[in-house]
């Protein structure tokens, strides 16, 4: 069973994905730039045609679709979003010259002063116990389906492609976490945290630094998944990682009854 199927006239967001939208087929090596637009608008008009019977729209499309005009044309809105995007991750000491001054710091004071280690496969609880200090710390309603999430981190397990990491001290104490997953193209910050309590040992940049250099094997490109708040924004740019803007597409608004109905779907 899906994750997700639209709901009631709704096409919306899975949980946990950052971007969806239209796929185009690759281009023959020959195929001049007007030829690719005509044809990628000409795909875009014919999706949108199957979207007629939809009242309700909201994608974020992949940072490729750089032209979003058939939809504008067809009376849909768009918003401008950012991700933050590591390539060449399988260079580790370019990426190391790349971060700022204060990752780098972060890094190893988490190694030497704290003597904090890696693990890779922790627990799922002791992962979702910190992910919900960081939202208590920033006085924030866990919006995300913790159902959703379990299935995604078993899943992506079996296939081996996607893990928790965390960091812990001597004591054993969890400072923090983060789940990544990855396939050819790209790697992805799905979701992470940290005990507030421990905030200073420099933790969360030392378990991401980790968990790069590990899918580096498999891919090399990482996406942190954004973020739009300012905080997270600034941790993410630090490590080096370009901001690369990407499209949300909408058209009409989701009711309380809508947002009811899409995440009692995601349970059934």
């Amino acid at each position: 069973m899906p994750l997700y199927r639209p709901v009631n006239g709704v096409i919306s967001m899975p949980p946990f994905t950052q971007t969806m939208g239209p796929w185009f087929p690759p281009d023959s090596a020959d195929t001049k730039y007007t030829t690719r637009l005509g044809q990628r608008q000409a795909f875009c008009r014919q999706l949108i045609e199957q979207l007629i019977p939809y009242r309700v729209f909201l994608q974020n499309f992949h940072y490729a679709i750089t032209d979003w005009l058939p939809f504008y044309w067809a009376g849909y809105k768009q918003t401008t979003r950012y991700t933050y995007l590591l390539a060449g991750i399988n260079e580790p000491d370019r990426l190391w010259e790349q971060m700022s001054a204060n990752i780098r710091r972060n890094i190893q004071k988490a190694r030497d002063k704290h003597q904090l280690t890696i693990r890779k496969g922790i627990p799922v609880d002791a992962f979702l116990q910190v992910q919900a200090q960081t939202f208590a710390r920033q006085g924030l309603r866990q919006k995300q389906d913790v159902h959703v999430l379990r299935r995604l981190i078993k899943v992506s397990q079996e296939r081996q492609q996607g893990d928790l990491w965390g960091a812990y001290d001597a004591t054993g104490q969890l400072h923090a976490a983060a789940f990544v997953v990855w396939q050819a193209q790209s790697a992805y910050y799905i979701a992470g945290g940290g005990n507030p309590a421990l905030r200073d040992s420099g933790a969360h940049s030392l378990v991401l630094w980790e968990a790069i250099r590990y899918v580096s094997a498999y891919t090399d490109r990482f996406d942190f998944e954004g973020s739009m708040l300012p905080g997270v924004e600034r941790f993410f740019r630090e490590f080096g990682a370009r901001q690369t803007p990407y499209f949300t597409i909408t058209k009409g608004k989701l009711s309380l009854l809508d947002r009811a109905r899409i995440k009692l779907n995601r349970w059934i």
